[in-house]
């Protein structure tokens, strides 16, 4: 149960380079989960206040557009200063509401400070290319142009990182962006929204819009909205892919994973296994490249199931404020919904291990704790394997050979991040080579990519043609525009009407 306290606040949305002043029709709660208090309350957007923020992107773009890209950049580099500067004040945000500790939401914020810094470099990435001569007289250049309103929709899990992977580039580019973040941890956007503010960023070029489906629906069917870039679970990635794509948007939807780890015999089990705590359990397992499903090949198993529930057992739960290794789940209703499938995991007949729903915890009793829980002898038709569960739930497979292990890695729906540990450089060129996912680590198990890379899946793990940040990025929120150039020369006179021919 969830009580009311004296501390609550009204979250609002960010419209025009200031808070919105309007009265919402519906509202939403905020919860601390480390003790299940509700400590604000969420405006949510009608379609009124949809349209009313798209009008206002759509009107700073006209300006924005036309700012000279050395005036882009001073922005994008005091927005990178006062980001810096001010982290903390951001993780505390994301902790207050999220429930992940102080360390994980300060490198949240630090891996979304990098993507900033990429998009510093925004003038270098718009050069287009330029051939004189094509024909005679004839010069043909190009160049990238920004789309116009772009919608980022983003998920509670890193209510500041992710939204960090697509404002800057899309911003940088010339674009207005309306920002929808997660109903559940809205308050990290609002003080990105007011950084973007004291950075120069003209007004309205940044919004802030909260909300529920009402919101999304009207920020993909809307007229004015030229992109939509999605971050989320799968059946839900789809439905924006399908939806916005059908009004003639550009979109790019992240959708889940089902992230593996083959942990070859020749490999270190010790590193191993400190890598698939803290991949399997950091976030409370909420990360879409969180390690769920460790593949350990033979004759290995017994030793690092034994080695990772050793691990476990010294993990420290509770509230993220007190130095603690893992908090709790970001809401009741998602933690009774991962306990539900250490249930399932059970009654199928897989070995549990370590049982999260009894683990201690350091924190209050109406906090939304469920503890690192280990399965070992998973196999691939249980519903702790097959789902994507974004808890902290590991589940161990064994399998007889490297081919079987890759078999199983690729029979999976999902291909957004995989591992592989070893010391055998062969293996490990073979796992890079004909492994069917997006992002690949080599005794690296989070291998999300450097900003100057791009972030994505494969298979139902990514729904459009293009990744997150980097080059892709850039591709993503401009359009290309070929222009050819001829300035005749006065003594050139006469009609043609043949078909113009590169001479």
């Amino acid at each position: 149960m969830c009580r009311m306290t004296d501390t609550q606040q009204r979250i609002t949305h960010w419209i025009g380079g200031r808070p919105w002043t309007g009265t919402p029709e519906r509202t939403g709660e905020v919860f601390d989960p480390a003790t299940g208090a509700v400590t604000a309350r969420v405006d949510l957007a009608s379609a009124d206040t949809v349209d009313e923020a798209v009008a206002s992107a759509r009107d700073a773009f006209t300006g924005w557009r036309r700012t000279s890209l050395s005036k882009r950049v001073t922005v994008l580099f005091e927005f990178r200063r006062l980001l810096a500067e001010r982290a903390g004040e951001v993780a505390a945000a994301i902790t207050a509401e999220h429930g992940k500790v102080l360390d994980d939401a300060a490198g949240e914020v630090q891996r979304g400070l990098e993507v900033v810094e990429f998009a510093c470099g925004i003038p270098h990435l718009l050069k287009g290319g330029h051939t004189p001569g094509v024909s005679t007289g004839v010069d043909v250049h190009a160049l990238r142009q920004p789309l116009g309103v772009t919608a980022v929709i983003s998920p509670f899990n890193f209510p500041a990182m992710v939204p960090l992977w697509f404002v800057p580039v899309a911003i940088a580019c010339g674009n207005s962006v309306i920002l929808k973040p997660s109903e559940k941890d809205p308050s990290a956007s609002l003080l990105l929204a007011r950084l973007w503010s004291e950075a120069g960023l003209p007004d309205g070029v940044f919004t802030v819009l909260h909300g529920d489906k009402t919101a999304v629906d009207g920020l993909l069917t809307h007229p004015d909205v030229a992109a939509v870039s999605f971050v989320g679970s799968t059946p839900v990635a789809r439905y924006v892919y399908e939806t916005a794509s059908a009004h003639g948007k550009r979109v790019q939807a992240l959708g889940g994973a089902k992230n593996h780890m083959v942990v070859l015999p020749d490999a270190d089990l010790d590193l191993a296994a400190d890598a698939a705590v803290n991949a399997g359990f950091g976030s409370a397992g909420e990360r879409c490249m969180a390690i769920s499903a460790l593949v350990a090949v033979e004759p290995v198993g017994d030793a690092l199931v034994a080695k990772i529930a050793e691990r476990v057992a010294g993990l420290r739960v509770g509230d993220g404020r007190r130095g603690c290794d893992m908090g709790p789940l970001v809401t009741a209703a998602h933690r009774d919904r991962v306990a539900g499938y250490v249930d399932a995991g059970v009654a199928a007949g897989a070995e549990l291990v370590a049982d999260g729903r009894k683990h201690p915890v350091d924190g209050e009793a109406g906090g939304f704790w469920l503890g690192p829980t280990l399965f070992d002898r998973v196999t691939p038709d249980m519903s702790v394997y097959t789902d994507e569960i974004f808890g902290p739930v590991l589940s161990v497979l064994r399998a007889a050979s490297f081919d079987e292990a890759l078999d199983l890695v690729n029979a999976s729906p999902y291909g957004n991040g995989t591992a592989i540990f070893t010391n055998d450089g062969g293996a490990a060129r073979r796992f890079e080579e004909e492994v069917e996912a997006g992002m690949v680590g080599i005794n690296v198990p989070i291998p999300v990519p450097v900003s100057s890379y791009s972030f994505g899946g494969w298979k139902d793990s990514l729904f459009g043609d293009t990744h997150a940040y980097g080059p892709d990025g850039v591709h993503f929120f401009t359009r290309t525009k070929a222009v050819t150039t001829r300035w005749p020369d006065p003594r050139d006179r006469g009609i043609d009407l043949g078909f113009p021919q590169n001479r």
